[in-house]
């Protein structure tokens, strides 16, 4: 892996950075923190960040797109360009110039949306290239292996595009926090509008992605819709990076459902979604009823690859870059300018994060791990496009605004896909941190 750093001459190898500190381990005290006992403390004039993203797989789009988040947020951090959200987070610590004095550096690894590649990945940038935290993936099954390597080993893990209700539920971590909302928040979001559309009385099948992310999503919708008025016909797993759905899709015709609900996302979707609309599905009639598509968790990357067959889909997303807040407009600028296209919603979790973090240090006043946990722990914020939000002690969620979207049916450009049908406020998505279970465990200091 390549380590680089961003100067006023642009992006630049930086040299290495030094080895893990070899005080003995100590154990964490409130408020007392030592300064140099914690994986990889910086010791040189730069701190590493490892951006372990999809580069390969069928969430590859994504990770792209994040990773250019992550180049920018180094960018500002640094103190290069316009600073982006850094001039419109609010509380903040960040100055633009660095983090405590150092310059960022970052070294990059593929997850290929696998979790074991995900943690060998990981691994490698914390024990060879000294990254003292770790963020990024689309996937939640390589955000709970990677959490929970970092964990193990005491680095933060600042996680990427993860929506299953177990990365901040029975499998948090006590090291690990996410930013980007989960599936039962969008249940809950996307529920009253279906009802309100498409009446209460409907028979939905669901084809799911067979992994956490999938199993979860289909169990809020699922539940939600239920709750409404909604039955289901049937629940049907699918491979991740299946490429070819025509068999799953051909059973749905004979069901008796009116509703296709595909808890799919990336390439899945866009191939689960075309092939569906291939099929005829949109223009049938079920039950006396028009038949309709769902897709609970949507993005402008997938709508962008599935064309018109978005069209009219209803949906939930976390972010989008249409917002008219003053932080989505800082942001979507930036990210243009540099990259000459919007950001998805991919891109929008992941800067945020970087700055999350960094800001957590400099109130800290230091990057020893529990110290940072510590500072991030009930942070409340706003000025980052979600409007007021809550990084939740208990579990390490963000609770924040969410959004219902639907595919435009006429849109003026590939950009504008999708319209916000309706922004869903944070008291409606907050829920008691008890429900999914789990332990964060302990925040003792650590060597890795």
């Amino acid at each position: 892996m390549s380590k680089f750093i961003m100067t006023r001459r642009g992006l630049i190898k930086a040299g290495a950075v030094s080895g893990v500190a070899l005080a003995a381990p100590m154990h964490f005290v409130r408020n007392a923190f030592a300064q140099d006992t914690s994986c990889n403390m910086p010791t040189g004039d730069t701190v590493t960040f490892g951006w372990n993203v999809p580069q390969t797989g069928p969430y590859a789009d994504e990770g792209a797109d994040e990773l250019r988040a992550f180049q920018l947020a180094v960018k500002h951090l640094n103190g290069e360009g316009d600073g982006g959200m850094i001039q419109t987070m609010k509380p903040t610590a960040l100055k633009g110039n660095g983090i405590l004095g150092k310059k960022v550096a970052y070294v990059t690894g593929d997850t290929q949306t696998k979790s074991d590649a995900a943690r060998d990945s990981a691994k490698r940038m914390v024990e060879k290239d000294g990254a003292i935290m770790i963020s990024g993936g689309s996937s939640s099954g390589v955000a709970v292996a990677v959490q929970s390597l970092c964990q193990d080993m005491g680095i933060v893990f600042m996680a990427g595009l993860t929506h299953s209700n177990d990365t901040t539920g029975k499998d948090k971590k006590r090291y690990g926090f996410r930013h980007f909302f989960n599936a039962y928040q969008s249940g809950i979001a996307l529920a009253p509008v279906l009802a309100d559309e498409y009446g209460k009385d409907r028979k939905a099948y669901h084809l799911t992605a067979d992994y956490t992310w999938g199993w979860t999503q289909e169990e809020s919708i699922k539940n939600a819709t239920e709750e409404l008025g909604w039955s289901t016909v049937a629940a049907v797993r699918t491979p991740l990076g299946a490429g070819d759905f025509s068999q799953y899709i051909t059973p749905v015709l004979n069901s008796g459902a009116d509703v296709l609900i595909l808890n799919h996302y990336g390439k899945d979707m866009v191939n689960s979604l075309t092939q569906a609309v291939q099929f005829g599905l949109r223009d049938k009639e079920v039950n006396g009823k028009k038949f309709e598509v769902v897709v609970p968790l949507f993005s402008e990357l997938m709508a962008q690859g599935a064309g018109d067959a978005v069209k009219g889909i209803l949906g939930t997303a976390n972010w989008d870059w249409k917002l008219e807040d003053e932080a989505t407009k800082a942001f979507t600028k930036s990210f243009g300018q540099e990259y000459g296209a919007p950001p998805s919603q991919a891109a929008h979790t992941c800067y945020v994060q970087a700055l999350l973090y960094a800001d957590a240090c400099e109130r800290a006043g230091t990057f020893f791990a529990p110290a940072v946990i510590e500072a991030l722990e009930g942070f409340e914020f706003d000025g980052m496009g979600n409007g007021k939000t809550l990084y939740r002690a208990e579990d390490h969620q963000c609770f924040k605004t969410a959004l219902v979207v639907r595919g435009k049916e006429n849109p003026k450009d590939k950009y504008d896909l999708m319209e916000i049908v309706r922004e869903v406020p944070r008291e409606e998505l907050t829920y008691d941190a008890s429900i999914f279970g789990g332990d964060l465990g302990p925040s003792d200091a650590k060597q890795c």
